[in-house]
């Protein structure tokens, strides 16, 4: 299972008899993500944009984006190392369930401003299309390299391993002014979901399966209001929550065994699968159930309080673009073939551990700072001289 218009960033996260390869997943940019709590500088201040304070950031969103970044990274590190153990394939299946549509339901709940004005778009680009360009390559070259595999292409149009959620969210976010123009826009969604699961002719340019596929999260959260959040975080519900989990892990343990793991990533039509095509609708509907009932059940028991972590939620961008070359990293230098013992529970904890602790530091100021001409690049060179206040 996740800053600016850029969930991530400036602030506000198979074939027909095998399973598909987990084309891995994403999270939140700050800049989408960071909640604030006081309304627009622009309209507090009367239209005065210099007189604006700056926005002060809801340590609730970054709690929720710094521990589904950290879910992200667990179950990215459990996949090599789970075939064989039923258990970690089971829990796997839960976090995959609700991690990135966490994020995505997040993403679009700080998109819901997004209006196509010349400031946002700057943002969209420097905090989503810059480093979903950076990265792809550094990923593809990364691939080409270590692993041995000079072949490996370096395609914009066809995102390898984390990076399909960068263009996703450029999709979501471009495509904003429609859904809340629609009088009913989540049921539509919903429609394209079921209608892209059952159409193998999509192809994998820009991952449309995936971005059309995860959609009706991201126009949920664009119709999400405070007061929704508040009906989540209510005491009744964080008590019910831990039922929710148990419940989810013991169906998962049932099902790990017989249910494919291409319903969770979401990557491929259910033709693609083996599966008849009338599957793919009713999966597409049940897995969103699903999803959204492991998402309230997560995010009712996410801390409203600051905590120990909430500055790390300003970074989650940081630390979902780096796990993945320590992941591929280790799978790439036999690390997880050469230790057997990794599948067993201790190994397990271990390796949950260490992909903790790693997205943990990747997460922190420092590596911002580090990072931001790539994930945060002001960029004032390529955007005319006043086009933002146009």
């Amino acid at each position: 299972m996740f800053q600016a218009p850029n969930v991530f960033q400036r602030a506000p996260l198979p074939s027909a008899t095998r399973e598909s390869e987990p084309r891995q997943q994403g999270p939140i940019s700050s800049a989408t993500a960071a909640g604030t709590a006081t309304a627009d500088p622009a309209t507090a201040t009367h239209g005065n944009p210099a007189a604006a304070p700056a926005k002060k950031r809801d340590p609730y969103f970054d709690n929720v984006k710094y521990l589904a970044i950290v879910l992200v990274a667990m179950a990215h590190a459990w996949e090599p190392v789970m075939e064989g153990s039923r258990t970690a394939r089971a829990l796997y299946m839960v976090a995959y369930t609700f991690h990135m549509p966490a994020f995505i339901v997040v993403s679009g709940y700080f998109s819901r401003s997004f209006d196509m004005s010349a400031a946002k778009v700057k943002r969209l680009v420097t905090g989503v299309a810059v480093p979903y360009v950076v990265f792809e390559t550094a990923y593809s070259l990364f691939k080409r390299y270590a692993d041995d595999t000079p072949d490996h292409p370096i395609s914009l149009v066809d995102p390898w391993y984390l990076t399909w959620f960068l263009v996703a969210l450029f999709v979501w976010r471009l495509t904003t002014p429609l859904w809340q123009a629609l009088r009913h826009p989540l049921p539509v969604a919903l429609v394209v979901a079921v209608l892209a699961s059952f159409s193998p002719t999509i192809g994998d340019d820009l991952d449309l399966q995936r971005v059309l596929q995860f959609l009706p999260f991201f126009v949920l959260g664009l119709r999400l209001r405070p007061e929704h959040f508040d009906l989540v975080r209510r005491r009744e519900v964080r008590m019910l929550a831990p039922a929710v989990f148990a419940a989810a892990g013991v169906f998962a343990y049932w099902a790990a065994p017989r249910m494919q793991l291409g319903w969770f990533y979401r990557s491929n039509s259910a033709q693609e699968m083996g599966a008849p095509w009338w599957s793919g609708a009713v999966m597409t509907l049940l897995m969103f159930g699903c999803a959204l009932l492991l998402t309230v059940a997560f995010l009712s028991l996410v801390p409203r309080r600051r905590t120990w972590f909430t500055v790390l939620g300003a970074g989650t961008i940081c630390g979902y673009l780096l796990h993945g070359f320590l992941v591929k990293g280790a799978g790439y230098a036999g690390l997880f073939d050469a230790y057997d013992w990794l599948s067993s529970p201790a190994g397990l904890v271990l390796v949950s551990v260490a992909a903790a602790g790693a997205v943990t530091l990747m997460c922190t100021p420092p590596v911002r700072r580090l990072l931001r001409p790539v994930t945060e690049p002001e960029m004032e060179w390529a955007f005319r001289r006043g086009g933002a206040g146009r």
